[in-house]
């Protein structure tokens, strides 16, 4: 049985139903079922971003990041962890970094880098270190050799002490007096009192005594002035007594070091013979010589009278923090190169920070154990990937990472916003880093960067640019099924039939729109695949088929086209005014598209044309009204090109004319309209109507030649809905240009209305094509007289504008 448009007549320009959708068959797959497919492992569609990667990740010289752009969904971040995983499994050489106490400057921490493994061993044998000390300390203290000793020097300066008190009191004694103890506060005072009768007595005593003629003035005279010689005398004794004890206090400090040195020396020997590093070196030596200087510590420990801990003293576990070894980046595990993906990178995530604490008293304190690295110093030796919108947002980390990456030294400090007040006054040594980074971002952002960021053309040199599409052959079709396979069997998805991976491919080409093409933003391509598993599970089918993946598509567009159906009711009920039959003069159906966030619909929009005897040209009213962009002024311009070169060549263009987008209330741009607006103005001249059961779309130059637009599928898409809600009379239709045939991927139902007959899409390559369809009447040609085919539409134009500059001379006259 023959079809329809096997049995019609079609007009020249009228396109097949077979040149509508471009269509994968079974034989373009290759294979009788899709289980037969090897499931892809490769990347597919993005060879200019893969060699752009491969040789931003492997070239070692300053500057060389990668930043990558493109649109989400194309596989930007699934390709960079595909490469990453496969470098990270090469091996190489790291380092662990430690903080350790400055012990000549306490703000400005000792930065020490070790092998791989190192730090945490290097960490541990100083715990176990400090962990000895603490006990051997105290025992050699406790020991009956050092107690002896200890003994034995303090009562030699004891028995100095005693000799020299004994000397002195037996000189008191011989001038009559005594030294005495006087209690003075909380404390006891020596004093050098007179001695009446053998027993000690105060001045006022005396004073008592001469009054009572006991003794007369001149005695008690004689005595104080004894008693302030004697008193000097004192002061020199308990000079000397306190010089003894100094001498004391030496020679015990003497005694310590005698008997603690061995100990400690032997444990520093061990550390220094397993880590021969000198900046380590350097730090155990400075260690040593603070536990030597700082003995009492130890000593103090195990002392019951200091297990209280005073308000305000540090708890036990931090009284040997000075010791102790901060690990910022430890790579004992690490196997292969770091690869660190940031999902936040904030500044305290990507270059560390110096944490704070409350101490017991209410104050912000912190030293180089609240060091913290971030991923920076973590990716050392590796690779960062990062996002770009992330990293320009969050406060301070894109003028650091440029630093960074510029100098190649990183500083940690706390970025301070101003909540926390002041930062740190610790300042760390600096670290060495050698990190690629890769950066993934838009073109935009590329574009904004490059153009305004004088460092950014230097430490992003390589751009990785992802492709949306790639090209539609046989290649990437079996590309496109082995990737479907291997998605339905990581996801766990239903398997396809031969004819869901091909309607699959057919999407594929919708949203690259172009037959030529395919999209490589398998991100939709995924979501299409889960949703059309859903539908086929909800129908209990075993495998998913073209039927499924329709409706998955479906679905998809109806949940985000609530827009769209409001203006086809308006549509449909009258408040937005389009004509789908008939005849009208100066009045056509342009085709517009709307573009929202996560969809984009066509829909028809009335164009009129008003013309007129006057010098005003064209007037563009969504021009006068500020609702017209660039380029659509620009294709409004072209008209009076084309109109002047048509009929402006024997007498001048006398002519005004209006052009409106009706019902148009939110801006109209693009030139996709002006081929629709030279057809409204050469209806209006030639007072011949226009059919409007036709839309248009198609730019045009001046030489009336027409032009590609974009969005053709939903133009189409959006008149033939209307029509068909008003019903299909099998006369509607849509012309567009010659050149966009090749980017038609259109509905099924379309396809089937236009294979029917009841639907035409017509393909113009002229102007004169347009007219002649819209009005049923030939265009006209130019005669070697340069006259015009008589009742043509050219000659029926060129007839009024004639008519215009004849009115106008006589006028003028």
């Amino acid at each position: 049985m023959k079809t329809r448009s096997a049995t019609r007549t079609r007009h020249p320009l009228e396109l097949p139903a077979s040149s509508l959708r471009w269509r994968c068959t079974t034989a373009a797959i290759g294979v009788e079922n899709v289980d037969e497919v090897t499931p892809l492992h490769d990347i597919i569609g993005q060879d200019r971003a893969l060699q752009a990667l491969a040789l931003g990740l492997d070239i070692k010289h300053n500057g060389y990041n990668v930043f990558v752009t493109g649109l989400s969904g194309t596989g930007r971040t699934t390709t960079i962890r595909r490469l990453l995983k496969e470098i990270e499994q090469r091996p190489t050489e790291l380092t662990d970094k430690c903080y350790v106490h400055n012990f000549r400057d306490p703000d400005s921490p000792v930065l020490i880098t070790l092998p791989a493994g190192k730090g945490r061993s290097f960490k541990k044998d100083m715990s176990a270190m400090l962990t000895e000390l603490t006990k051997a300390i105290p025992s050699v203290f406790e020991s009956r050799r050092y107690a002896e000793q200890r003994k034995s020097t303090l009562e030699h300066f004891q028995n100095r002490q005693r000799s020299v008190l004994r000397d002195f009191e037996k000189k008191v004694k011989e001038r009559g007096f005594e030294v005495v103890q006087m209690q003075v506060g909380g404390g006891n005072r020596p004093e050098i009192a007179p001695l009446i009768d053998g027993t000690p007595a105060s001045m006022d005593q005396l004073a008592a005594r001469v009054e009572s003629g006991e003794m007369t003035a001149d005695d008690l005279k004689l005595m104080e002035m004894r008693q302030g010689e004697l008193e000097k005398q004192m002061d020199l004794v308990m000079r000397e007594m306190r010089n003894i004890e100094r001498k004391a206090k030496k020679s015990l400090e003497d005694l310590n070091h005698r008997i603690i040195v061995p100990v400690v020396e032997e444990m520093m020997e061990e550390l220094r013979n397993r880590y021969t590093s000198p900046r380590v070196q350097e730090y155990l030596t400075d260690a040593q010589q603070d536990i030597l200087d700082n003995l009492q510590r130890f000593q103090q420990r195990d002392d019951p009278s200091h297990q209280i801990i005073a308000a305000g003293e540090a708890p036990e576990e931090e009284m040997f923090l000075e010791y102790q070894v901060n690990v910022i980046v430890d790579n004992a595990e690490t196997t292969g190169t770091p690869v660190i993906f940031e999902a936040n990178p904030r500044y305290k995530n990507l270059f560390g920070t110096i944490e704070r604490v409350v101490d017991r008293n209410g104050m912000w304190r912190s030293d180089f154990t609240r060091v913290r690295a971030g991923s920076v110093a973590k990716a050392d030796g590796g690779y960062l990937v990062i996002n770009a919108t992330d990293a320009l947002t969050e406060p301070g980390v894109w003028n650091t990472l440029k630093r960074v990456l510029r100098n190649r030294q990183m500083e940690i400090q706390s970025y301070e916003n101003g909540f926390f007040g002041t930062s740190s006054a610790l300042q760390p040594e600096s670290i060495g880093i050698n990190v690629k980074v890769v950066m993934i971002g838009d073109s935009h952002i590329y574009h904004l960067l490059f153009g305004l960021d004088e460092d950014f053309k230097k430490i992003f040199k390589v751009r990785a640019d992802f492709d949306t599409e790639m090209v539609n052959d046989a290649k990437s079709i079996g590309s496109y099924v082995s990737f479907i396979r291997s998605f339905c069997e990581k996801e766990g998805l239903l398997p396809l039939e031969l004819s869901a991976a091909a309607e699959m491919v057919e999407y594929g080409a919708r949203l690259a729109g172009r037959q030529q093409k395919l999209s490589t933003r398998f991100s939709l391509l995924a979501d299409v695949l889960r949703e059309a598993s859903h539908w086929a599970s909800e129908d209990k089918a075993a495998r998913v088929t073209d039927t499924h993946v329709r409706r998955a598509i479906d679905e998809r567009t109806r949940r985000v086209n609530m827009l769209e159906d409001k203006i086809q009711e308006m549509i449909l009920d009258g408040s937005i005014m389009i004509d789908t039959g008939a005849a009208v003069v100066g009045q056509i159906n342009g085709l517009s598209v709307y573009q929202l966030a996560e969809h984009e619909f066509g829909r028809p929009s009335r164009i009129t044309a008003k013309t007129m005897m006057g010098r005003a040209g064209i007037i563009n009213i969504e021009r006068e009204a500020a609702m017209s962009g660039p380029i659509h002024n620009k294709g409004v311009y072209i008209l009076s090109g084309y109109l002047g070169s048509k009929y402006a060549q024997d007498k001048p263009l006398v002519l005004s004319a209006s052009l409106a987008f009706e019902q148009s209330y939110s801006g109209v741009d693009g030139d996709s309209a002006s081929s629709a607006e030279i057809y409204v103005l050469l209806s209006s001249l030639a007072d011949v109507p226009l059919r409007q059961d036709l839309a248009v779309t198609g730019s045009v130059n001046q030489h009336g030649e027409i032009q590609p637009i974009g969005g053709v599928n939903q133009k189409i898409e959006g008149f033939f809905d209307v029509c068909a809600a008003r019903g299909l009379t099998g006369t509607q239709g849509v012309l567009i240009p010659v050149q966009n045939v090749q980017d038609l991927m259109l509905r099924h139902d379309i396809v089937e209305a236009v294979d029917a007959g009841r639907f035409h899409v017509y393909a113009l390559t002229t102007i004169d094509e347009g007219i002649e369809l819209l009005t049923g009447r030939k265009a006209g040609t130019r005669n070697g007289r340069g006259a015009y085919t008589p009742g043509s539409i050219h000659a029926l134009v060129d007839k009024r504008l004639t008519a215009y500059a004849r009115k106008n001379k006589t006028f003028g006259q």
